[in-house]
């Protein structure tokens, strides 16, 4: 009976792990796969490097030492393992690379690390000279986006999806203050806008919108916004008051720059982040929802409106981040077929997004001047996985990512909670969005005042 008792309990733990690994792939992973993913990485890890070709000859001094003791001849070295650590998605692996060995070999070799381990996915990213970091996942990570429980945040910097490595990406405005966001329609733009806008929220920013959709993405969210503009008039008015609040701004950073004498150099100021806190300006986040309809034109009244516009957008590109006023420009397309001085522009989007496109030209308009690379992942996105989406910057970097699926009743609620952190910027009361005041909760009758009958 003991023999039958204990092919029960291994067939249940057997129908747990698999139920697990089909519904919740995390607590699979939890679970049981990452104590055999651990025991697997480092039972194989040397032959496995050696299969990949991640190993390099013994020194000559050992080749030496071996043939005057008559000893063995010593086996080729895989990089040192500093760190190995597991997470609530895959493994991470620090490596210390041997003489000779390159970041780069590591990086060809992910695919065939990845199978050779038996993982879902490895990506590689060079620490520091002579070290790199392997990051595994144990399974899709995508597939059902779950943001850890607890995120560090920072002033303006705020989680907006999961990487594929499991990371969380995050938009850092301080260190990139521009971006651009393109996408085709139904590829998941207008879910990583709410998010984006949900998570912005709950700090003490401004929010500025341009909405040329008649407003259907953007005014449902109005309690948290400083200002919107609907059309492209009101969109060029909202801009000049932009500028004109930039050039107030800057004013008042050389009125408090003290340069004197005795003040150190690391307290001048030179944008809005070096001023006292009651000083300090609010920052500002312009939301572009659809720069095309921003930049298109039928008449000549129009392509006046177009280029006060487009020159308005690229000199907050040039001159907004020290003053803090930060772009976040959406749309389905950004070339040069929109006419002069969109490139421009373009070029001053230092973060790019890109979600599933329909030809390689528009991938090629986010990614081919900074990252080549990831021209190819754009264009691979299946139709069947809206929200997927391949991000990069300046510095030739790139990731897959996908944001949480946020709903904009979601978005509305997060915007409607912090509402009253909404401020009011000077030269933009004209702008901001009339909404109704939220409805007060119903009166609560007390249940004997409810059951008395009425008198006459």
């Amino acid at each position: 009976m003991e023999w039958l008792t204990t092919a029960v309990v291994l067939l249940l733990v057997v129908a747990v792990a698999g139920l697990l690994r089909w519904r919740r792939p995390a607590w699979h992973w939890l679970t049981f796969g990452v104590t055999l993913a651990a025991v697997r990485v480092l039972v194989r890890y040397t032959s496995v490097m050696e299969a990949c070709g991640l190993t390099v000859p013994p020194p000559r001094w050992r080749l030496t030492l071996a043939r005057l003791t008559g000893r063995p001849v010593p086996e080729s070295r895989a990089p040192r393992l500093l760190r190995f650590r597991p997470t609530r998605t895959g493994l991470v692996l620090r490596l210390g690379l041997r003489p000779g060995q390159d970041a780069f070999d590591v990086s060809a070799s992910c695919d065939r690390l990845r199978h050779s381990f038996s993982m879902y996915g490895v990506t590689s990213r060079e620490i520091r000279s002579g070290v790199v970091e392997l990051r595994m996942t144990g399974y899709d990570v995508l597939k059902r986006v779950q943001m850890p429980a607890v995120v560090e945040r920072s002033p303006m910097r705020v989680p907006v999806a999961l990487r594929e490595d499991g990371a969380v990406h995050f938009r850092d405005y301080r260190s990139c203050p521009h971006a651009l966001t393109i996408g085709a329609t139904k590829s998941g733009k207008s879910v990583y806008q709410r998010n984006l806008i949900a998570e912005l929220a709950a700090l003490p920013v401004a929010l500025v919108g341009i909405d040329c959709k008649q407003g259907v993405e953007l005014f449902p969210l109005a309690r948290r916004f400083s200002a919107l503009a609907d059309n492209p008039d009101s969109a060029a008015d909202l801009l000049d008051a932009l500028l004109a609040h930039m050039e107030g701004v800057y004013q008042l950073i050389r009125a408090e720059q003290r340069i004197t004498a005795d003040i150190q150099d690391a307290e001048i100021a030179a944008d809005i982040w070096d001023l006292p806190d009651h000083l300090r300006p609010t920052p500002v986040v312009v939301l572009v929802d659809e720069v095309a309809e921003l930049a298109l034109f039928a008449n000549k009244d129009e392509e006046k409106r177009r280029d006060r516009i487009v020159t308005a957008l690229a000199r907050l590109a040039q001159l907004g981040r020290a003053a803090g006023i930060y772009l976040e420009v959406c749309g389905q397309r950004f070339g040069s077929e929109l006419g002069k001085g969109i490139t421009m522009l373009r070029a001053q989007l230092t973060g790019r997004t890109a979600h599933r496109v329909n030809d390689e030209t528009s991938a090629n308009m986010a990614f081919g001047d900074i990252a080549p690379d990831a021209v190819l992942a754009a264009i691979q996105i299946p139709t069947s996985a809206p929200g997927i989406a391949v991000t990069g910057d300046a510095t030739g970097g790139w990731h897959r990512i996908r944001a949480p699926h946020t709903t904009l009743r979601q978005a509305v609620n997060a915007c409607n909670r912090h509402a009253h952190l909404t401020p009011v910027l000077p030269g933009l009361d004209a702008f901001r969005p009339a909404v109704a005041p939220p409805p007060r909760p119903p009166a609560i009758i007390p249940a004997q005042a409810a059951e008395a009958p009425a008198t006459t």
